[in-house]
């Protein structure tokens, strides 16, 4: 161990400066010619360029003498991925594609993202992360050490691409319900990008992904001889929380009109950092707001399908992190637009955890972030298994955020639907298992058809195949699962605050893309009794969220645009905004028609 640790026997406090002898040149892509086209990602076209643009751009001889579509080299790397055998190959094929044309990998993403978003982002980007120190090939973000934290402005004007517009930052501190990976986690922030751009079409130059190396305190990583970050514990909350204020200080001198999205910090440090720095910089966090406001926009359909009215809704979680936490003050917001005051929304709810029902005198300290929703009610009775939880609150819904595989067992969900059905057996049970990934999933999608006779209303954080089942003397029916990812919401809202210029992003601006979420489903999904639209429809999606978070935005006064961009959307509406917006999507396209967008 002494011989992996490089720092070992130094002071640990102080830092210098690095002082760069020259700025950075950027070429651009009009000026750059042969091989600095053909090695660029951004500006090679592959096959797709055209015998003008091949002599202009004195690639003649540097490619094969064919010419071919998007489609058709899409239709190849296809054919390549279906003979990778692992999702990690696969994963490792498109990162290949990606280095080397931006616009084919994310041509590729569009049109298959029913196949691909598990690849480039959940499942897959877990086990990725995971060995993401073993697979490293070549540089694909900013990797900002606490070692060199008076340099960060130096670091961050390092960036190959000007401007970035959003960035995803993470500590590693808490991927998925992985625990502490350190630098590795790195993958969550790269992975989250791809689908900013794949699902809502920012452009993938305006993207930067970001990790704050502070150390780790996996063991297994700092016995890593080929983990790549600091070989370090991590120091002090204090120490990491003036590392982050300096972060958001030299992001805000750099790149001002930037949005940063907090990613997978710890629960405490998510919490105190969205709080601490919401109100100052144009910023939030996916794992608290996103995730909330895509389950509130899954269960607003949900409640609408269940038949459970709502002065009948109780809601258990299981699971009181942060993401928990995140979901359920949104969907406390939702009771309370609808006429109910905040305490009896949230009386609602009834939050567990490893120790049991989250109650104000269970005897242990609570986590500031658990005592707004500890219970008070419960006349000093204590209940430590969830079982116990379920018959105590008879819940309509039961919502999973613990990072624990079949936490949600047979008679959990069997007394779920009792419970429900006990006010009418037309009644139907809210059953959200959303951990990430599917080796975390709380139950799978075929245990939730068959424990309640197909009744339940579903989604899951991790894709699952559609059912089959029959129950009785009834007919063999297909039960399609919904998935309640966060791509229907962090890429709408992160392009909306975008377009609208928003100088902060509100809690509003969040609820709103819940909101949206629920209204973008079209005819067929309703009849077909989804919550989430199908997911190869997520670009429209994202459209609706952005377009009601740009008017929600304007609306709070957070909207820099000019009065008279808000005086002509005023004046022709929905379809003049949505044509705006759509002006302003990356499009990935080839030949005469190839116009990158403005974004």
């Amino acid at each position: 161990m002494a011989s992996l640790d490089q720092h070992r026997g130094y002071a640990q406090n102080h830092y210098g400066e690095v002082k760069q002898d020259r700025t950075n040149e950027y070429l651009s892509e009009e000026q750059a010619a042969g091989h600095h086209i053909v090695h660029e990602p951004f500006w090679n076209k592959g096959l797709s360029f055209t015998p003008e643009e091949r002599v202009a751009k004195n690639l003649t001889g540097l490619l094969p003498h064919t010419m071919e579509s998007l489609q058709t080299q899409c239709a190849r790397a296809m054919k390549m991925i279906h003979t990778r055998q692992t999702p990690i190959d696969k994963y490792l094929y498109l990162s290949s594609i990606k280095d080397q044309n931006i616009d084919l990998f994310y041509r590729l993403l569009m049109d298959n993202i029913r196949e691909l978003m598990p690849l480039v982002y959940t499942p897959t980007i877990g086990d990725v992360c995971l060995q993401y120190s073993s697979i490293y090939t070549r540089p694909e973000a900013l990797y900002i050490s606490i070692k060199q934290r008076k340099s960060i402005r130096t670091m961050l004007r390092n960036w190959s691409c000007k401007d970035p517009q959003i960035c995803v930052v993470t500590d590693g501190s808490r991927i998925l319900g992985l625990g502490d990976l350190g630098i590795n986690g790195v993958g969550i922030s790269i992975g989250k990008l791809s689908l900013y751009t794949g699902a809502a079409g920012i452009h993938p130059e305006k993207t930067l992904p970001i990790v704050l190396d502070c150390g780790t305190n996996n063991e297994e990583n700092l016995q890593d001889p080929f983990y790549l970050g600091l070989r370090q514990k991590r120091p002090s909350y204090e120490e990491q929380q003036a590392f982050m204020d300096e972060f958001m200080e030299a992001v805000h001198d750099v790149f001002p009109d930037m949005v940063v999205q907090f990613e997978d910090f710890d629960s405490q440090k998510a919490f105190d950092y969205l709080d601490r720095y919401r109100d100052q910089y144009k910023c939030f966090n996916d794992d608290i707001q996103g995730t909330g406001a895509v389950v509130l926009g899954g269960y607003i359909g949900a409640v609408d399908l269940s038949g459970v009215p709502l002065e009948d809704q109780r809601l258990v979680f299981m699971g009181a992190g942060s993401a928990g936490v995140g979901v359920a003050k949104q969907l406390v917001e939702y009771y309370t637009r609808r006429g109910l005051s905040e305490q009896a929304a949230k009386d609602k709810f009834w939050l567990v955890d490893t120790k049991g029902l989250v109650t104000k005198d269970r005897g242990d300290r609570l986590a500031e972030h658990k005592k707004y929703f500890a219970r008070t009610d419960n006349d000093g009775q204590q209940f430590r298994t969830l079982e116990e939880v379920i018959e105590y609150v008879k819940p309509s819904a039961l919502v999973g955020l613990t990072a624990t595989f079949g936490v949600f067992t047979e008679p959990v969900i069997r007394a779920l639907k009792a419970s429900v059905q006990e006010g009418g057996i037309e009644r139907r049970p809210i059953l959200f298992p959303l951990s990430n990934p599917l080796t975390k999933a709380e139950c799978t999608f075929e245990q939730a058809i068959q424990w309640t006779e197909g009744t339940v209303l579903f989604a899951s954080g991790s894709p699952f195949s559609p059912v089959k089942a029959q129950f009785g003397d009834g007919p063999v029916t297909t039960y399609h699962p919904n998935q309640g990812n966060n791509v229907y919401v962090f890429p709408g809202l992160g392009l909306g605050a975008i377009l609208a210029k928003a100088s902060r992003v509100t809690d509003e601006m969040v609820y709103i893309s819940a909101a949206a979420l629920a209204e973008s489903l079209n005819a067929d999904e309703i009849q077909k009794g989804l919550i989430y639209p199908r997911i190869e429809r997520v670009r429209d999606a994202s459209v609706v969220v952005a377009r009601e978070v740009m008017k929600a935005a304007r609306r709070g006064g957070v909207s820099e645009l000019p009065e008279s961009q808000w005086t002509e959307w005023e004046e022709w509406g929905d379809v003049a905004l949505n044509n705006y917006i759509k002006q302003h999507i990356y499009e990935p396209l080839s030949f005469a028609d190839n116009t990158r967008s403005n974004l």
